[in-house]
């Protein structure tokens, strides 16, 4: 499968190349970055350049797919966004995404769940997209519901991440909202 280039309003999703390292290592190496993520704060651009590798690595395999961000203006990555936890056989996979400071609270991040969210049901044939965030995240979760995601409840201690404990909250959008009776 040839990567899939998306595009809204405002921005391009484009696949990750290493010449983008600089412009992840620029963000990833800010605490208010990685303070939700599950990775430290970057100190050297080659965990930028193996980051982008990884995600490669896991497209090739049909494990996952993850976008860089570009504004349409300009082709430098802001940020990144893509499915992982990818269960075929359960027609389900988790999203991520992240976004450099600057480019926060312009509405870039709802215009990309919308369009992956969409990807995601029409080409990969989806029915469930989760999204798991840490309790605290209070900005995610704000763009999660703008995208049409539902909070499902609280999985206590669910992550470990830097040295302790952290509780998750579960969001979902379903393909097809099916009225329960």
């Amino acid at each position: 499968m040839d990567f899939p280039i998306l595009e809204t309003e405002r921005l391009i999703l484009r696949p990750l190349r290493l010449e983008d390292a600089a412009d992840l290592f620029e963000y990833f190496s800010k605490d208010e970055v990685t303070e939700f993520y599950d990775v430290d704060s970057f100190t050297d651009i080659k965990q930028a350049e193996k980051l982008i590798m990884n995600w490669k690595d896991k497209f090739n395999n049909s494990l996952a797919i993850r976008w860089g961000i570009t504004l349409r203006t300009e082709d430098r990555v802001i940020g990144t966004c893509g499915f992982h936890r990818w269960e075929k056989k359960h027609f389900k996979a988790e999203i991520g995404y992240e976004l450099s400071p600057g480019n926060w609270r312009h509405g870039y991040m709802s215009e990309v769940l919308n369009a992956v969210t969409r990807y995601g049901f029409e080409v990969l044939e989806l029915n469930r997209i989760e999204a798991l965030i840490h309790r605290e995240n209070n900005s995610s979760k704000k763009v999660l519901e703008r995208a049409g995601f539902h909070e499902e409840g609280l999985l206590r201690e669910y992550f470990y991440e830097k040295q302790r404990f952290v509780d998750a909250v579960i969001f979902s959008k379903l393909k097809v909202i099916r009225r329960i009776e």
